[in-house]
């Protein structure tokens, strides 16, 4: 059962995930989804029997394809939509194993921080990118 309260509250947790180059990886949002089209950190809902950290590990693993060996929590953040309320613990990817794929049909994207402006960000994910930028 995932962590959504009668009030529209979630708890959701997002990777940032560099490559050697300084890139970060970023998907887009799926069409029939809510704001599809966006950009965003990879993670999805915490479970509500579930840690943050072991959310982190669980949803890296599903939509990527990934082993998440090492991470550090950077921040956490809130941001109200119209009908819900996102909390987001974002945490550095700081070693993995694997190679990253779509698993769930999104398009992914490696993008260098600079150029971050470039893409319809989330605006849950946007004050991470914001810090990212300074």
């Amino acid at each position: 059962m995932s962590s959504i309260d009668d009030h529209g509250k979630i708890d959701v947790v997002a990777g940032l995930i560099k490559d050697f180059d300084g890139r970060i990886l970023f998907g887009r949002r799926k069409p029939g989804t809510h704001m599809a089209g966006y950009w965003e950190l990879p993670g999805g809902k915490k479970l509500s029997a579930e840690s943050a950290e072991q959310a982190l590990h669980r949803e890296l693993s599903e939509e990527l394809g990934i082993t998440v060996l090492n991470a550090t929590f950077l921040m956490a953040l809130s941001y109200t939509y119209p009908k819900r309320n996102v909390c987001l613990d974002i945490w550095s990817v700081d070693r993995y194993e694997g190679h990253p794929i779509g698993r769930e049909g999104q398009d992914l994207a490696w993008v260098l921080p600079v150029e971050l402006n470039k893409l319809k960000i989330l605006p849950a994910d946007k004050p991470l990118v914001d810090t990212l930028l300074k």
